[in-house]
């Protein structure tokens, strides 16, 4: 999953104007695809989905580009609207994962389509839970999940719930570790999943707009008596790790026994090597951990919206969706049962039966700062 931090910036400004409108006609049958996502997702399209597309679609090519971040992305709405206005080309075609609500007034102005009324054939596919606007396509996602030696823990005795897994790790001090929530989200993750339990496991409870200082002492509060509680049982008696990588570091030396790590990083840990295969990967059942998904979009009006439909369709086919899980270390924007069964055993314990989120905004500052001041007030934030 994407982790560069989505703001506008001097970098971002200057993507906007790199693609300012061109003169220029898209080539038929040629998708202009847009990314601003990591590297590795490049990697992905360029080497798995772009040939599998092109092989299954004789005429259609991908051009792929690299937008930058997120602000790149929105200068190319913002160039769509006003081809909308003139009737011209936008020159893209297809967002690979995009806000429909950016630029603001995009969806009023129809340059995105409505991909739930686009007769998709494989739009009945869709993981149910990874829907948020019928202007985006949800077709991969990452959720942060519980990573663990199989040989100090037997599957068979791994916690799935959170109440387990407080009692597994009182029963077992200094073998888990979990990052400072600022510094990696398979640490920031497990933070919010404890404010959560400690907040009646209602993730709709908070919304980006509802924070304010009494709502969040009293909800945070709460979630902090969980963690203090923990906190002598940790690795090295209240030691955290100092971000996502250090603590798959800590699992692969048998420091710790467990830890919360991201989908997609763990899985590409073991398929490489850096965790062997026997690592056991479990999801919490009574309110999974969080994560999300990325999103992609379709242009209303670029040249090619049809083909980019056709596209759309294939990346929620069983062959790219098996993909993202094995190649990628995803997880599927699919309903599991369109996985390939053998995948769906190999990854029966991760299977989510929820897939909640949090906001950032105001809540984020919140839980950092008080996070530091309440449960590490030893640690260095600097550090």
């Amino acid at each position: 999953m994407k982790r560069r931090t989505f703001m506008m910036s001097a970098a971002g400004a200057a993507a906007g104007l790199a693609l300012a409108p061109r003169m220029s006609f898209a080539a038929p049958g040629t998708i202009d695809w847009y990314t601003s996502s990591d590297t590795n997702i490049l990697d992905f399209w360029s080497n798995t989905i772009k040939p599998a597309f092109e092989a299954a679609n004789p005429g259609m090519k991908l051009n792929l580009v690299d937008a930058g971040d997120s602000a790149g992305i929105i200068a190319i709405g913002e160039r769509a609207i006003a081809a909308k206005q003139t009737g011209t080309d936008p020159q893209a075609d297809y967002f690979e994962t995009a806000d429909p609500l950016l630029p603001t007034g995009a969806i009023e102005a129809g340059i995105y389509v409505n991909m739930a009324k686009a007769d998709l054939s494989n739009y009945s596919r869709v993981n149910p839970l990874a829907i948020r606007s019928e202007y985006s396509l949800p077709y991969r996602g990452s959720q942060v999940l519980l990573a663990y030696d199989t040989s100090k823990l037997k599957p068979t005795d791994a916690p799935k719930t959170w109440d387990e897994l407080v009692k597994w790790i009182k029963a077992n001090p200094g073998q888990f570790v979990y990052n400072r929530p600022d510094k990696g989200g398979s640490g920031g993750n497990f933070v919010r999943r404890a404010i959560h339990q400690a907040n009646g496991l209602d993730p709709k409870a908070f919304t980006v707009d509802n924070y304010t200082q009494e709502a969040g002492d009293k909800a945070l509060g709460k979630a902090w008596a969980l963690l203090n509680d923990i906190a002598p049982s940790l690795y090295d008696k209240g030691a955290y790790s100092s971000g996502n990588t250090q603590s798959l570091q800590l699992l692969s030396q048998g420091v710790v026994t467990m830890t919360p790590v991201w989908s997609d990083q763990v899985l590409k840990a073991i398929d490489q090597g850096v965790l062997p295969q026997e690592t056991g990967l479990v999801q919490l059942q009574d309110l999974a951990l969080c994560g999300d998904f990325s999103r992609a979009v379709v242009l209303a009006n670029g040249a090619n919206r049809d083909a980019a439909l056709k596209l759309a369709n294939f990346v929620l086919s069983e062959e790219i969706q098996g993909a993202i899980l094995t190649e990628l270390g995803g997880f599927p924007g699919v309903s599991w049962d369109y996985v390939p069964a053998e995948l769906r055993k190999r990854f029966a314990d991760i299977i989510p039966q929820t897939i909640p989120t949090f906001p950032a905004g105001k809540w984020e500052t919140a839980i950092n700062d008080g996070w530091y001041r309440n449960v590490a007030p030893n640690v260095d934030r600097k550090s």
